[in-house]
């Protein structure tokens, strides 16, 4: 059995090696399993303001993290990071398929509660999100993990 320790070493080491090499996947490569994909990832980059990043940081573990739970978001792992002098807000989500994904994006944008959440923070603190990067990642027929979450 791997410690927690290895298992966050395995995610990191997944995350850089899918940042730093940037691969596009052919279709004709990603896991099928009985006719339909598996599992999939989407990684969102979010830059953030190093002036009010406390007020981002609280929002999403406080309000985005829990609303998101309750439209079944598997969250696999979140992170900080620095690139051209801009911060960034890093995380990785995990889904059965992409029309999953789609389905509960649309609901969690759609929910009230987070809707008001989202215009109290902005009027209190200016706005906490810059340019949002999203990619969705399907695995290779080759990869050695078919899900990160656990």
């Amino acid at each position: 059995m791997h410690s927690p320790a290895a298992h966050k070493y395995r995610l990191l080491i997944a995350l850089i090696v899918i940042l730093t090499v940037g691969v596009i996947v052919p279709q004709r490569s990603l896991i099928w399993a009985g006719g339909q994909r598996g599992v999939i990832h989407q990684l969102r980059i979010y830059e953030i303001f190093d002036g009010n990043k406390k007020a981002f940081h609280d929002r999403f573990r406080d309000h985005a993290m829990r609303i998101m739970a309750k439209y079944d978001f598997k969250i696999v792992a979140t992170w900080e990071s620095k690139k051209d002098n801009r911060t960034e807000f890093v995380y990785l989500l995990e889904w059965p398929d992409r029309e999953t994904m789609s389905d509960r994006w649309e609901k969690f944008l759609r929910d009230q509660e987070w809707i008001k959440i989202k215009k109290e923070t902005g009027e209190m603190y200016g706005p906490l999100v810059g340019e949002i990067q999203d990619r969705t990642l399907y695995l290779t027929d080759y990869s050695p993990g078919k899900s990160l979450a656990k």
